[in-house]
């Protein structure tokens, strides 16, 4: 391996990590042709990792859900995370991505056929100045659609083409419905309103991840007084808010500074989101 400075990333493979990114799928595999991938989404900044444990035991879920077999536990996977860290240099800002996928079965996955791949990527944390946002014409499925449990590779295809819809718009993502028309996310981030000193977010229904960024914001603010809402919201909702915020593993917390032709600032409630969350991050 080359010096820690230069590193970009590292890819652990069957026992050992590789500076190149090895192969790990061929054609006939059932993750390649049949999508059996699920992964999961962790931060390091600066050898902080919030939530890491969280992380890890989601990705076992997943797989789970989509039945697979994991071998592995949690806390090895978060041991696994802290020796990929520990290779980057002190101050690196890193994306953690762990990843379990089938390699034969037919249609159904075979579950002993389960393998792991745990990749660390350098990725700087975005600059909090803001995104733009509109409706998709596209939905998120229900629980009965698609495996909405699981954090499944086979889920993004359809998040893909609501960014790439949004990105033809002019806008950098976009606001996606459930299947009865109430507001589930933002295309790969869940979404936050403040509406007159209150804080409001999509009710968990079955047709997107309860985020553990998105968790670990209404803990932060409930503890701070803040009151938290879980419902159902509509879009005329998320226009008429007083301010709006995403919450996501990779931005962490960010603010929406347009929806459709509405212009929002980056307001208080999410002001006190990212300080909460950064100041519970920089402690762990």
């Amino acid at each position: 391996m080359g010096k820690t400075e230069s590193r970009k990333s590292l890819t652990y493979v069957d026992g050992t990590w590789h500076e190149e990114t090895p192969r790990v799928l061929g054609p006939d595999h059932h993750a390649m042709w049949l999508a059996s991938v699920v992964f999961d989404g962790a931060r390091s900044l600066a050898r902080k990792a919030p939530d890491l444990d969280l992380h890890c035991a989601r990705v076992i879920r997943s797989a789970r859900y989509l039945g697979l077999a994991p071998e592995l536990t949690g806390p090895e996977i978060e041991k696994l995370a802290w020796d990929g860290i520990n290779q980057f240099p002190a101050d690196a800002e890193l994306y953690l991505c762990p990843m379990f996928y089938a390699e034969s079965g037919f249609v159904v996955p075979d579950p002993e056929s389960t393998k792991f791949v745990f990749a660390i990527h350098d990725a700087p944390l975005p600059a909090a100045d803001g995104f733009s946002a509109c409706l998709s014409s596209f939905r998120r499925p229900g629980r009965d659609m698609a495996p909405t449990d699981a954090k499944a590779s086979c889920l993004y295809p359809n998040v893909a083409r609501c960014v790439r819809e949004a990105k033809e718009k002019g806008f950098d993502t976009a606001v996606v419905l459930d299947p009865i028309g109430n507001v589930a996310e933002f295309a790969y981030t869940n979404l936050f309103i403040a509406k007159d000193g209150a804080v409001h977010t999509p009710a968990i229904n079955g047709t997107f991840l309860n985020g553990i960024t998105r968790q670990r914001v209404i803990q932060l603010l409930r503890d701070d007084g803040v009151e938290v809402v879980e419902r159902a919201i509509e879009f005329a909702d998320v226009l008429d808010a007083d301010e709006v915020f995403a919450s996501g593993n990779f931005a962490k917390v960010h603010p929406c500074t347009r929806v459709e032709d509405r212009h929002l600032q980056a307001g208080p409630m999410y002001l006190r989101a990212r300080e909460l969350y950064f100041g519970f991050a920089e402690g762990e």
